[in-house]
């Protein structure tokens, strides 16, 4: 007779789609802040679009390294687990 295969715990996959659409609200609010605060800087220098840009293209990209740095530590960690069962 095979050994049965262990149950996952009950709410672990509701779990995990929390913690994603985490990511992505963490990931809309960074670009939103760093567009927000350099919108403020442009006004205060009077540069306007400048900062704007730079906010948008810098947090968005700052955030994306962020979420992928994540993402691939939770992967690792996910197969570590599997690979103790």
């Amino acid at each position: 007779m095979m050994p049965e295969k262990p149950q996952e715990p009950a709410g672990r996959d509701l779990g995990l789609g929390y913690k994603y659409v985490s990511l992505g609200l963490t990931f809309a609010v960074s670009i939103s802040l760093f567009v927000g605060g350099g919108y403020l800087l442009d006004r205060w220098l009077g540069l306007l679009p400048l900062f704007t840009v730079v906010g948008a293209l810098g947090g968005s990209a700052l955030t994306f390294v962020w979420v992928f740095r994540k993402l691939n530590a939770d992967e690792a960690a996910d197969r570590a687990e599997r690979g103790k069962r």
